[in-house]
């Protein structure tokens, strides 16, 4: 966006000239009356988008009708170009207009007449390519270089690598001109524009078909027919774009729709294409689990196969039945003739078929062809090859008609109810295995998901009731899926479910290769199913609170203003927010507070004097360990070593000088009608020790640390903590920065000081604040720790 950048700071019409020829890379060029001449384009400029490009058209052609009645030379192209927006066309189109000589011109080219203006308008209007260059500025730029080179106006191609920026655009030009369709039928009518060249489709049995009706373009979809208001934003799409698309791209770009589906769709209807690249390793690992002939020994059933591009590696079409719940996916695979053979069909898998009971009775819909029926019936081996949706109840996708159907009120999700499989119940693709279980009970299953059903502790309760073994697969990137958004491991796990077996064989330990967003393997990596009663959420005893409020924090010092009111906790000396107790939150969702912190999803418990050293292990443990998409899953649990002394006073060093210590001190905090004061109980120093010119509150840290053995690395690090406290005390701070860290008082937090000090050094107005000693040593403790993590057993490798 470089020219509209430079556009939007121009101050003359020599400004927005340079700015062009700086962004066409023009080199041969002169500045005259015509306001940029080239060998190959003329170009007429304007300081402002006051006006129209035919009015700057009409004041372009008085030179070249000038040029044409003296013989002189004419430049192939013309364009008009302004701050907001430029047009270009071939000189050929207008010449034999104005060979006829009949248009009546101003004085100038600059004062044309209203009937000149009335004239030209009426015959460039076909003729012309527009730009906003806001939106169209790269397009713009690769028009004009295409015309010098190929002396042509070359239209742009529509490939998969532009396919999501020209939907957007088509959806602001086109899209929002037609009467009456919804935003969901954007993609289908989309795709009935793009694979038609005005006269015929590309392809058959398209959901949706372009029509024209008087001349004007028009849409039909379900037997209705969707009218444009205006078909000026329709010729302008179409001035740029080149339509249909290239053969060798049609199938393909019908084949990601999916990523043309609004978001909050998208997350319902599990419309995230599953890459080429990671269909193949998913082969690779089925013929490995399953044999080389898995092919041609199971029948396999995708219930939510999209436009089936996990089928189409598939040798044995006829082997496969696709379902899916968007009758416009099977409209597509019809028209790109995508498995053929295999039998495919629209069906709402968490809803259709499903009895008030909970059993599936396929008559009811009739959907299921006879013959899955009967391999069911039968027990054939049934391979169940999945990727399904991953949408959750809560998590911002059912909001009534922005979904077909919401999450919670799916017949499966009231089934799961019914046995209280808690929280799982609330995951779309955990519903499928729901049905799967009871349907097909021993079905060996291939799925692409999260790894929650495996680890997570919100899910234990499923896995109690599902048993399944598993054979193998991998992780890859949540990158290599397009529009997945995140760092996460996407699991393709493949198992044999055994519903009916007696004796269930829970799952303890599954290693599982580990492939990058390309596909390619880089290690392996274990998963654990344990016990939640074993996690390190639950470890610390929770201090019993009192009957007074707590006055409830969102930062250090800033009051919640949406609090979660709570009580306090006698002889407490901090609040440890510790909330879900996997690696992909502990970063951001672990902190200590001089109050209650009721920010982020809550959990967390007041610190004492008796928990302390436990309060610290446990914040150090979750903060140690950099969270990565490999490791996104990995479950803190309590310890299975010995903690020795030294190791626990580590932690609570490490921690007093870690960045997610929020403990502060303040006066005169506003709250529930009172001013309020919190106390600062983790100052490791004495008053003496660091010049404080006044007296601490509250020594409890002190004297805590007093008696106790120091390692050398947490020694060296209240060493330099010790010169940086002191320095805070030397400074002439202001009063902006007093106000916004709340320094009115001589106990503050190694938050304040640190905050204090770094925007001290930002203002440059007094010598830099070095905190490199500080940092060495503060790093060399973090070093010490870390491998502690996974000796103690605070985590698993």
């Amino acid at each position: 966006m470089k020219l509209h950048t430079a556009l939007q700071h121009v101050k003359s019409e020599e400004d927005v000239k340079d700015a062009y020829i700086k962004a066409l890379g023009l080199t041969e060029y002169s500045k005259n009356l015509i306001d940029i001449q080239t060998k190959e384009i003329w170009f007429e400029a304007k300081d402002s988008g006051k006006h129209s490009t035919y009015a700057m058209f009409t004041q372009l052609l008085h030179y070249v009708q000038q040029a044409l009645n003296n013989g002189e030379y004419i430049p192939p192209f013309l364009a008009v170009i302004d701050t907001q927006k430029a047009a270009i066309m071939k000189t050929a189109d207008v010449i034999p207009f104005l060979a006829k000589k009949t248009i009546k011109w101003g004085k100038s080219a600059s004062n044309y007449t209203q009937e000149a203006l009335d004239a030209v308008s009426a015959h460039i209007g076909t003729h012309f390519v527009s730009f906003k260059i806001e939106t169209h500025e790269e397009e713009f730029i690769e028009t004009i270089k295409n015309a010098i080179k190929n002396k042509d106006i070359i239209r742009t191609q529509i490939t998969p690598d532009n396919l999501k920026q020209v939907f957007d655009k088509w959806v602001k030009m086109v899209g929002r001109e037609i009467n009456g369709v919804s935003e969901q039928d954007y993609a289908l009518l989309f795709f009935a524009d793009i694979m038609h060249d005005g006269t015929v489709s590309t392809h058959q049995n398209l959901p949706a078909e372009l029509l024209h009706k008087n001349d004007m373009p028009c849409f039909q979809l379900r037997d209705k027919i969707y009218e444009l208001k205006s078909k000026e934003g329709y010729r302008q799409f179409w001035a740029i774009y080149h339509k249909p698309p290239k053969a060798e791209y049609r199938n393909y770009l019908l084949e990601r729709r999916d990523s043309l589906i609004p978001l909050d769709e998208r997350s319902f209807k599990g419309a995230y294409y599953t890459p080429l690249h990671v269909v193949d390793r998913a082969y690779d690992t089925l013929a490995q689990t399953l044999g080389k002939d898995w092919q041609k020994e199971y029948l396999v059933w995708d219930m939510c196969c999209g436009v089936g591009n996990l089928e189409v590696k598939h040798s044995n079409p006829r082997n496969i039945f696709m379902s899916t719940l968007d009758e416009a996916d099977v409209n597509v695979m019809k028209a790109t003739k995508t498995c053929v053979a295999a039998e495919r069909f629209q069906y709402d898998y968490l809803n259709d078929d499903i009895t008030a009971d909970g059993t599936i009775d396929y008559s009811l819909t009739n959907k299921v062809p006879e013959r899955l029926r009967k391999a069911i019936a039968d027990g054939r081996k049934i391979l169940v090859l999945i990727n399904p949706p991953y949408g959750e109840t809560g998590s911002g996708i059912g909001k009534g008609d922005l979904n077909k159907k919401e999450v919670e009120q799916t017949n499966i999700n009231a089934l799961m109810r019914s046995k209280e499989l808690g929280y799982a119940s609330k995951e779309l693709f955990v519903q499928f295995l729901v049905r799967i279980a009871q349907e097909i009970p021993n079905a060996t299953l291939a799925m692409f998901s999260t790894l929650k059903y495996v680890n997570a502790p919100n899910f234990e309760k499923f896995r109690q009731m599902w048993n399944a073994h598993h054979l193998g697969g991998f992780i890859v990137h949540s990158k290599a899926f397009d529009g997945l958004k995140g760092d996460f491991p996407i699991g393709f796990l493949v198992w044999k479910t055994e519903q009916n077996a007696k004796i269930k064989k829970p799952i303890t330990q599954i290693t599982l290769t580990v492939l990058d967003k390309k596909a390619v393997p880089i290690g392996e990596k274990n998963f654990y199913n344990i016990p939640n009663s074993q996690f390190l959420n639950i470890w610390v005893d929770k201090p019993k609170t009192n009957s007074e409020l707590a006055l409830p924090l969102s930062n250090a010092v800033k009051v919640s203003d949406n609090p979660r009111i709570k009580k306090n906790c006698d002889g407490a000396i901090g609040f440890l927010y510790a909330s879900n107790n996997d690696l992909q939150h502990a970063g951001q969702e672990t902190l200590i507070a001089s109050s209650i912190y009721t920010g982020g999803n809550g959990g967390g418990l007041y610190i004492t004097s008796d928990n302390l050293d436990k309060a610290a292990i446990v914040f150090s443990m979750r903060q140690l360990v950099t969270h990565t998409w490999v490791n996104h899953n990995d479950q803190f649990l309590q310890p299975s070593g010995i903690l020795s002394e030294e190791f626990k006073i580590d932690c609570i060093v490490w921690m007093i000088f870690h960045g997610k210590n929020l403990t502060a001190s303040a006066n005169d905090l506003e709250w529930n009608g009172r001013k309020w004061s919190i106390v600062n109980h983790f100052i490791p120093f004495t008053e003496s020790e660091v010049n404080s010119p006044e007296r601490f509150e509250s020594d409890f840290m002190a004297q805590y640390l007093a008696d106790k053995q120091l390692s050398n690395e947490a020694e060296a690090v209240l060493n330099e903590g010790r010169k940086l406290w002191c320095t805070y005390f030397e400074q002439d701070i202001n009063s902006s920065l007093r106000e916004k860290y709340k320094l009115n008082r001589a106990d503050v937090g190694w938050y304040q000081i640190r905050k204090t000090l770094q925007e001290i050094n930002e203002q440059g107005f007094a010598r830099e604040i070095s905190f490199k000693a500080f940092e060495v040593a503060y790093q060399a403790l973090t070093d010490k720790l870390l491998p502690q993590v996974y000796d103690l057993g605070f985590l698993k490798k």
